[in-house]
């Protein structure tokens, strides 16, 4: 579906953005880096809505049903609070990991020129509202740090960039800016196809506490209530839903199922793509591992689905496991996925957005029909 020239490409936007630090409510890296992106594309337009997500259209007109692929821009994170007294920092910690991977860990702090400085935590107050707070001690002293910045993690081989490493993409953040660069990768193959002038892309801000970009964005009907979205993650893998096995079809979350005829309908149109292209991968699952934009879009009525990506190291935790069941010490480690998910990932929504609304596909209501036509003489029908 792309040319080795686009893969190409797409996997360099992948180790841009996934390299970028990023912070509920301090997307300001990520949303450059998209402004920039659509400023070199003449078709495209992006326009921001009063909570700060991004829309990023098509300037061609369409009279169909619009699609909105959607992730969210931000990722699990520190923002600095205080400059304390010597090297001493005080920071909050926006999204989910758990107290213990908080010990002794070291993190760095980006300042407002992009410099990172390292920092260890020497406290933590898991306890503070609405935020974990913890305090940090600079390895050097420094003017530059100030209220505002982000820590993240301090991690070995990625800390300034993301490698891959046997077809495997290790990075500081894969969740879930992995999942912008796939929405733009795809907007991008979209944007030449001429029945594809309805795909537009909406990148949401602090999804890590609480979706409250996506909330935003319902209550301010940043796109019409008749469009429907496709959702991107990058979702906890499971050994049910194993990396390398291709983008996941996510039929539901641990707080709700999704739309059924989107998601449905989305099934039909990639076990029919497989069909014709067998070395094509996709996995259809419910992926309980945490909730997702999906539900909150579904939640205010709009009909919406989601496709994700396995992920390794969710939320950077090692071996979350292992850790609760006492078996190991907690470490954070680099978020993981597999590049060959991250390119069928593209080419899943490529072939969504270009089929949904011409497909002819079976309606699983048409399958009953078929079937009671067929026996219902056997229960006293037909």
């Amino acid at each position: 579906m792309t040319t080795t020239a686009q893969r190409k490409t797409h996997l360099r936007w992948l180790k841009e953005v996934t390299a970028l630090p990023t912070a509920a409510g301090c997307e300001d890296r990520v949303i450059n880096w998209v402004e920039q992106w659509v400023k070199a594309r003449g078709n495209l337009t992006l326009r921001r809505d009063k909570a700060g997500n991004l829309i990023v259209t098509q300037k061609r007109r369409s009279s169909a049903r619009a699609i909105f692929i959607t992730a969210h821009m931000d990722h699990p994170a520190f923002v600095v609070r205080k400059v304390l007294k010597g090297r001493e920092v005080e920071l909050e910690f926006r999204g989910g990991v758990q107290d213990p991977y908080f010990e002794n860990a070291r993190i760095e702090i980006f300042d407002a020129n992009d410099r990172p400085h390292r920092a260890a935590i020497t406290a933590l107050n898991s306890k503070t509202k609405p935020f974990k707070r913890v305090k940090a001690r600079l390895s050097r002293a420094t003017k530059s740090v100030a209220p505002g910045d982000i820590g993240r993690w301090a991690l070995r081989d990625v800390s300034r960039r993301s490698i891959v490493k046997k077809g495997i993409l290790y990075a500081s953040a894969c969740d879930d800016v992995a999942a912008v660069a796939a929405a733009l990768a795809a907007l991008d193959v979209l944007r030449k196809r001429k029945s594809a002038g309805n795909v537009g892309v909406l990148l949401t801000r602090a999804e890590e506490i609480g979706f409250i970009g996506a909330i935003a964005a319902c209550k301010l009907r940043s796109v019409p209530k008749r469009a429907r979205l496709i959702c991107l993650e990058n979702s906890r893998s499971f050994a049910e839903s194993p990396i390398g096995a291709g983008p996941i079809l996510r039929v539901g979350d641990k707080a709700s199922v999704f739309g059924p005829q989107l998601t449905n309908r989305i099934s039909a149109i990639m076990t029919l793509h497989q069909q014709r292209h067998p070395s094509f991968k996709w996995q259809r699952k419910l992926m309980p591992g945490g909730t997702c934009e999906a539900t909150t879009f579904s939640s205010y009525g709009y009909e919406s689905t989601c496709l994700c990506l396995a992920l390794g190291n969710y939320h950077n935790m090692v071996d979350i496991d292992g850790v609760a069941a006492g078996r190991r010490p907690a470490r954070v480690g680099p978020e993981h996925i597999s590049v060959s998910d991250y390119h069928g990932l593209i080419e899943m929504l490529v072939v969504c957005c270009t089929q949904l609304d011409s497909a002819k596909v079976p309606t699983i209501a048409s399958r009953m029909e078929r079937l009671i036509a067929r026996h219902g003489s056997i229960v006293g029908l037909g």
